[in-house]
């Protein structure tokens, strides 16, 4: 919520929005936009972080890759918007409008509040117990993102951008996480069994507690300073094929054997 005054946008802006201008990656943080008639806009990157949007029409406008972080949503017209890869972090979406709202890869965290009985968890969207079985995340910005509890079975995430996630307790099981990158990811009693982890990038994770039977393929895994990967998982992980435990990492310049001894 915010408690801020405040600030109307400016006649200029309102021209561009009316005349259905490209205001791709505007700053128009923590704007008044309370019943604005903002019907198919082309809202693409444009930072509405803060912005108050209560009551407006937002039906139909691209706000791909659009940050909505902590914006005010409540009783907004979002049918048909497309909001893929929206930051909604902190957003306030009660009484929202989301029939038919694209939402695929875009954010949400504990604190942001969807529609009542909205089935957000499995609308495609990225957070706290989402449901993204073999969901195709190939690539994707998730840094620092919180997938806690997540179910990312089958998943497909090669080359994601998964620093500094919170992926505690999460489903990855059989999951494609070739050339991801888990730099000082929080793994706590995750579950990796039959993942594909060739070529990542696990630098400083946090590996307590980790299931990962049958991994399908460690080559060129950097585990360089990994935390709370015990002494069996090490040698479990130490007993792969001299192929893989050899390869190497061409981003961390470093084999998998090298830094499982780190």
């Amino acid at each position: 919520m915010i408690d801020k005054e405040m600030q109307q946008p400016s006649q200029e802006v309102l021209t561009a929005l009316k005349a259905g201008q490209d205001l791709y990656q505007f700053n128009l943080s923590g704007l008044d936009f309370c019943t604005a008639n903002l019907k198919k806009a082309n809202l693409i990157g444009v930072n509405l972080s803060e912005a108050d949007l209560s009551e407006a029409d937002l039906s139909a406008a691209d706000l791909r890759g659009a940050d909505l972080s902590r914006a005010i949503l409540r009783n907004t017209n979002l049918q048909g918007a497309y909001l893929y890869r929206v930051d909604l972090s902190g957003a306030d979406l009660s009484g929202a409008n989301l029939a038919e709202a694209k939402l695929q890869v875009s954010r949400y965290d504990s604190k942001t509040i969807f529609p009542e009985g909205f089935a957000y968890k499995s609308s495609g969207a990225v957070g706290p117990g989402a449901n993204l079985n073999g969901a195709y995340l190939n690539t994707a910005n998730l840094r620092n993102a919180d997938l806690q509890g997540a179910n990312l079975l089958g998943a497909y995430l090669g080359g994601a951008d998964l620093t500094g996630a919170n992926l505690q307790g999460a489903k990855l099981s059989s999951a494609d996480l070739r050339r991801a990158f888990l730099t000082g990811a929080y793994l706590r009693n995750a579950r990796l069994n039959g993942a594909n982890l060739a070529s990542v990038d696990l630098r400083s994770a946090d590996m307590t507690g980790v299931e990962f039977e049958n991994l399908e393929s460690i080559a060129g895994a950097d585990f360089s300073h990994v935390q709370g990967l015990s002494e069996h998982n090490r040698a479990r992980l130490l007993s792969s094929s001299m192929q893989e435990l050899d390869t190497w990492n061409s981003f961390t310049r470093k084999t998998t054997r090298a830094s499982l001894g780190e």
